[in-house]
């Protein structure tokens, strides 16, 4: 059979096309590892990240939707199991949250780490990663960076209802004027509102006085706000949480590594440097 080049070309566009979002991952992942090895090196510390994002993984570039998850817990628990006790922990945090029990055990390893635990928050670290933030010695977030409250949500339907609304509904409408579903979903939301109080409070008692301590969790968990209510970092001193706002550079580079799908990103450019601006002054 001749040699077809048309053909030989066709196909390897075909593979090249099918490699190249593997090709692209395996470099991500050791510029990430790099980077990584930069600032332990510069904190003498170790470095853990949990970091969710959509990344074009696998053949085609399908998306993965990522929070804190079960699997994550493990990840995390056997870096820091393996960490040398009196080795420093820098945890980089980026994510919406997830299973309160996942983020729970997280933030109880870092929390009994017997050398110094430091949460690193470059953009948010919501609802989980609050309650992982919390059990750090130190919160370092960026000044536009935010956290959230941990009120639990409780499923209903295909989404999820915040516990204290259930609560407050039920309170308005009077337990005698509510069907049993409501009624049994209304005695579990009491029950999740009063066990994520006691985690935050088992997480900060250590570093503030007890009545600080009590009001700091009833206040996150109580539903004051909605569940992406942002905390600020002005706000998080203000609850008498210990941030501040040094963020290492590499941080911010490290999560330059970790892209959004493409098709899901913005319409936001700009010149990496400000380039011949100056500010209206000659």
């Amino acid at each position: 059979m001749a040699f077809d080049p048309v053909s030989a070309l066709f196909w390897f566009i075909i593979l090249f096309a099918l490699l190249w979002p593997q090709l692209q991952h395996k470099m991500l992942l050791g510029q990430r590892l790099a980077t990584i090895r930069k600032l332990e090196k510069k904190r003498n510390s170790r470095v853990i990240t949990l970091i969710h994002r959509q990344e074009k993984i696998g053949m085609f570039g399908i998306p993965f939707f990522r929070f804190i998850d079960i699997e994550d817990s493990e990840e995390v628990l056997r870096a820091i199991r393996t960490t040398p006790s009196n080795t420093p922990i820098d945890l980089i945090l980026h994510t919406p949250g997830g299973l309160v029990l996942a983020s729970y055990q997280i933030a109880l390893a870092l929390k009994e780490h017997p050398a110094k635990t430091t949460v690193i928050v470059p953009h948010y670290a919501m609802s989980g990663g609050t309650l992982i933030a919390l059990a750090a010695d130190e919160i370092v977030m960026d000044r536009h960076a935010v956290l959230g409250p941990v009120d639990p949500q409780l499923p209903r339907g295909d989404g999820a209802v915040p516990a204290a609304s259930i609560v407050n509904a039920v309170k308005v409408k009077g337990e005698d004027e509510v069907d049993d579903d409501t009624l049994i979903l209304h005695d579990v939301a009491k029950k999740a509102i009063s066990q994520v109080e006691e985690m935050v409070f088992t997480l900060v008692k250590d570093r503030m006085n007890e009545n600080t301590a009590r009001s700091l969790a009833k206040t996150l968990s109580e539903g004051r706000w909605t569940h992406d209510y942002p905390i600020t970092f002005e706000k998080a001193k203000e609850l008498n949480l210990n941030v501040s706002d040094n963020v290492p550079g590499e941080v911010y580079e490290l999560m330059s590594l970790y892209p959004q799908m493409q098709q899901m990103r913005p319409g936001v450019e700009f010149l990496p440097s400000p380039g011949h601006r100056n500010n209206g002054k000659k």
